[in-house]
Formats: structure tokens, sequence, C-alpha cells
């Protein structure tokens, strides 16, 4: 099965593409146009091997099955339906959409196609920690689930981010933009297919004219609750981009994982803490198998949903847009 590379705006198009090769699959050319010549630069390095295509011949090739885009947002939603509507499916970098009638658009060609636009919250997807946690909990490891709180810290890197990194009207907004992961991570540990957005809040700190740093969002859904903080505050003396972390409460146990790093601690990535009647463990979860892209690839093949299903991919980003939409807008120190 062959697949093409568009949108190369984003670095993690690299991990998009390395997925699919590892789940066997023949990577038939990638577009090199860019707003980001460094995820170019980077791209050519990493994949000598895949040659340079242009946009309209990749979509016009009965061959490929499959696109993965990772473009500036708001142009995801665009490029994806014209991939649909060549015949592909689509796998789409978070957010896969930069607005509520991009996501309208993007639901009805999924309807009218019948192809698979799916978004690779990797927070959880490509997380062993995860992986392993939803596994205990989904055994009744630390009884009913009554909350969880992710956090998803971000390194700026100024000097890096291109012109539209800025531009709220292009990524969406932060919550929209960051917010996705931690919302796909509570309705998966609360067995839900929907919940409710409480409250949200974004803040400006100065990062930028008009920028928004930080976000938090309140969640329900059914007997559970949910709490998701966002922002671009990581320092630079942390050894990784951000000190991802998710804790989940149960009625008999609780879990903490330390998805990138334990600060001052164990050396190595997906660190699972679990306290539960028995006592207080730590659980190496670096080598649990994630097999996310094997399945989305099993999928694409047969028109199942093993990797993830259509209409929680719809909901994740219809909550984050809401969450956006709805959020308390504040600015640090200025008057009321």
């Amino acid at each position: 099965m062959r697949f093409a590379a568009i949108g190369l705006d984003h670095r993690h198009v690299y991990d998009l593409t390395q997925g699919l090769l590892d789940a066997g699959l023949d990577c038939a050319g990638y577009c090199p146009e860019t707003t980001n010549p460094h995820v170019l630069t980077g791209f050519r390095k990493r994949f000598p091997d895949v040659p340079a295509v242009p946009r309209a011949r990749l979509l016009d090739d009965p061959g490929i099955a499959l696109v993965v885009i990772s473009a500036m947002p708001s142009e995801r939603g665009p490029l994806a339906i014209a991939a649909m509507r060549h015949g592909k499916d689509v796998l789409v970098d978070k957010p896969g959409v930069a607005s509520a009638d991009q996501l309208a658009e993007i639901e009805r060609v999924v309807a009218e196609t019948g192809r698979i636009w799916s978004v690779c919250f990797s927070a959880r997807l490509l997380t062993p920690s995860v992986a392993k946690a939803l596994e205990i909990v989904r055994a009744g490891g630390i009884g009913r689930v009554v909350h969880t709180a992710g956090l998803g810290p971000h390194r700026l890197n100024r000097a890096t981010r291109p012109a539209w990194f800025w531009d709220r009207a292009t990524y969406g907004g932060i919550l929209n933009d960051l917010a996705g992961h931690q919302i796909d991570q509570f309705l998966a540990f609360a067995g839900a297919d929907d919940a409710e957005i409480v409250s949200a809040t974004v803040g400006e700190y100065g990062t930028a004219p008009g920028f928004e740093d930080f976000g938090e969002i309140v969640l329900r859904t059914g007997d559970t609750r949910g709490y998701v903080r966002v922002d671009w505050f990581t320092p630079d003396g942390l050894a990784t981009w951000g000190d991802g972390r998710l804790f989940v409460t149960g009625t008999e146990g609780m879990i903490e994982l330390r998805k990138n790093v334990d600060i001052a601690g164990r050396a190595g990535t997906d660190h699972l803490f679990l306290v539960d009647r028995e006592g207080t463990r730590h659980i190496d979860c670096a080598n649990h198998p994630v097999t996310y892209f094997r399945d989305f690839a099993h999928d694409v093949a047969h028109r199942t949903e093993t990797a993830v299903a259509q209409r929680h991919v719809f909901t994740v980003s219809r909550l984050s847009l809401q969450a956006q939409a709805r959020a308390t807008r504040f600015t640090p120190g200025a008057r009321p």
C-alpha cells in the first residue's frame, strides 16, 4: 500500500511518515511546498529515498491510497478535502482543522466519499505509558474513574517558528491547537463517547502580541470530571520539549504518568506510577507496545476502525473548537 506526504509545515510529518513506513507502507512521494524550510530540509535528510513530486500528481495518482498532512492548521482541512475527493484516506497532524466550518465540511465529505479522516492524537496513540495506563484502568485496576488531569506544556522554540505560528486565525487558538490531546485522553479514560465543556480559559502573558500562551478546560461526562492545562512556558533548561503529565483518579487507586521526563529522577521516558490497595509502585513503560500505525494501516486496507473510531476523531475536534470558542480570555496585568 502506498501513501504520500503533503503539507510539510510541521515536524510531526516526520513521525507520521516514519510510523507508516514502519507499518509496512511505501511512501510514493512528498510535495515540497512548505511555509517552513527547516521542516523540508529535515524531511529530505530523514527520508532521502522518497522523491519530491508535485502535489497535483500525488493527488491524481490512483495507486496512492493514503495522504498524510502536516500543513499549517488552517490548510489541513482544505487539503484533506481535496485528498478525499481524489479517493484517498487521510491521516492528519493535530489539530485537524482550524474552524468549525472546516470541521462541518470534513464531516460532509467523509459521509459523501466514505473515506477515512483521522487525526493522530499522539499523546495517547503513540505513547507507551498511556497505553499501559489504559490497560490497567480497563481491567479495573483503580476502580471507577473519577477524574483525569492532563497537562500539556510545550517549549516555545521561538527562533524556529514560522510566521503562521503566531497568527490565531491560522493555528485556531491554543485550545484548538494543543488541548485536543488531553480531550482525547479524557474520553478514552472515562470510556465516553462525548463530553461537555464546563468552562474554558485562554491567556496572553505577553509571549508575543495577540498570542495565546496559556489555556485550561474543565470537562465532564457521566460520573467523570476532567481538567486540562496547556501552555508554551517549558523552560529551555528542561531536557525535552515539555513535561507532559496525566493524572487518573479512581475509586480504588490512582495513576500518574510522566510521559517525557521524570524531573531529577529516573532516566528515560514513559514513567507510570500506580497507587492501589497493594501499595505504591513504578512501572517502566518505555518498551510497552503501541500499535497505532499498524492498526491504522489495517483500517485503510479493510475499512475498519481498530486504531480509532471516526466518530471519536470528530468529537475530539468538535470539543476542542467549542472550548476555544467559549473560552474566557484574559491578559494578566490588564485592568478589568
